[in-house]
């Protein structure tokens, strides 16, 4: 069951027509064999493997959604978590310095939603002063920041291997220092730059000894930094995400063909970063087309989706995503409608009925011919408008402002949507309706 702030957070956003960040697994409804897939590659990961996984459905399928529930079912396995949304302005994959930058900038885990490099790093740091009090340290000692900061240098060396780059370890070091010392501006701003920004003043720079930005030949050796960073503070390992990829077909054909080449190069490194997942969506056109997967040979060969007829394995690297089917649509409804935080919940049941809403998925599809895959998130968004109208207002009632013909309803439901107080006899009519008529421009 959902907290309050969870539940408030789901309905606000889904009258945006947004997909919350929060609590989706509240009504997760029809992915189960999907989300069981995801778990597996969590599992594997967890056990020191790199992996990498691409959704793919048409639009309306619930890729984004599907992705929301791996960021919050990870994190609840103990995972850090990115989650980005790709851009065509400043999320190119050939420079991956962008991917870097946005990877870290979003980072994440169940107790920062989001900016938790600093959080995750104190965590670090605070594991290695408890194992040092475990093993007799005296945490008042003078010399203890001395043996935090030596055994700090000890587990970097071992952790990135010599593969992160100096500059990387010099930075963490540098900060440490500077939060010691209290020095917390400073610190802040190095932090930034080692998340990927562009913009930390000289002198934070020269503090740390380092010069410039990280570059794109850099980035990811920077990435497996992190990583290691994230594993030394608890974490099981690190999911990220990269949404929409197929807004890279809307690219110039020199950037698309460099960001196609791009995803190639993760998807080939990715057994090298143990404990890392990447999770990619896209459309089937950004799989299938010539402009996009399919147009660059070698990366299609590595993730081509195939299916045996009406057989197809989850565990493929593309994991498909089947469109909303009437049922599924009703199911999600019905799994809103519980969480709704009525203020009269018997009203709630009886003016939004199962009757109601399966007049409305027939409504809502009738003016997409039929085709429920492409209505999702206008039927949600709608679905909830007359949830908000029933709570708000005790008189008005959705089956009679959509002219809805009731089928075999009980007395009280009948009452309803004629407009009669509950225990009226049946057939009695009220004419206190307020003129509200549905917003039926969503459709």
């Amino acid at each position: 069951m959902l907290n309050r702030r969870d539940t408030e957070h789901v309905f606000e956003q889904l009258r945006k027509g947004l997909v919350p960040e929060r609590g989706v697994e509240a009504f997760a409804v029809g992915i189960e064999k999907q989300r069981t897939e995801i778990d597996r590659q969590l599992e594997l990961v967890a056990g020191d493997e790199g992996s990498i996984k691409f959704l793919r459905g048409g639009y309306g399928c619930g890729k984004t959604f599907m992705a929301r529930l791996a960021i919050l079912d990870a994190q609840a396995r103990g995972f850090a978590t990115s989650f980005v949304v790709v851009s065509d302005n400043d999320l190119r994959f050939h420079r991956f310095e962008e991917v870097y930058r946005k990877a870290v900038t979003e980072l994440g885990t169940v107790n920062c939603a989001r900016g938790a490099l600093g959080d995750i790093l104190d965590r670090w740091i605070a594991r290695i002063e408890d194992s040092l009090i475990e093993a007799g340290a005296d945490e008042e000692a003078d010399d203890f920041d001395e043996r935090v900061r030596a055994r700090l240098d000890e587990e970097l060396a071992s952790l990135t291997g010599g593969k992160a780059p100096q500059d990387f370890v010099r930075v963490v070091q540098t900060i440490f220092e500077l939060k010691q010392k209290g020095e917390l501006t400073d610190a802040a701003a190095l932090l930034s730059w080692l998340s990927g920004s562009g913009n930390v003043a000289a002198g934070a720079k020269k503090i740390a000894g380092i010069k410039g930005d990280i570059s794109s030949r850099d980035a990811l050796a920077y990435l497996r930094g992190v990583l290691e960073i994230v594993k030394a503070a608890g974490y099981k390992g690190l999911l990220i995400v990269i949404d929409e990829a197929e807004t890279i077909l809307r690219m110039r054909t020199d950037s698309r063909h460099k960001s196609l080449n791009g995803l190639r190069q993760i998807s080939d490194a990715s057994g090298d970063y143990p404990k890392l997942l990447w999770l990619f969506t896209g459309t089937p056109e950004f799989y299938d087309s010539k402009r996009g997967v399919a147009g660059l040979a070698p990366l299609h060969d590595r993730i081509s989706f195939s299916s045996s007829g009406r057989f197809v394995s989850l565990r493929q690297a593309q994991l498909e995503l089947k469109p909303f089917d009437k049922d599924r649509l009703k199911n999600v409804a019905m799994q809103l409608r519980e969480l709704y935080p009525a203020s009269d919940r018997g009203r709630l049941m009886e003016r939004v009925s199962d009757e109601f809403l399966d007049q409305l998925v027939e409504k809502v599809t009738e003016g997409f011919r039929g085709d429920v895959g492409v209505v999702p998130r206008q039927f949600l968004r709608e679905f909830v408008t007359q949830m908000d109208l029933v709570d708000e207002h005790e008189d008005y009632v959705p089956m009679r402002e959509y002219g809805f013909e009731p089928g075999d309803l009980l007395p009280q439901e009948q009452a309803a949507v004629s407009g009669a107080t509950p225990g009226a006899a049946v057939g009695g009519h009220d004419d206190t309706g307020d003129g509200l008529v549905p917003h039926q421009d969503v459709w």
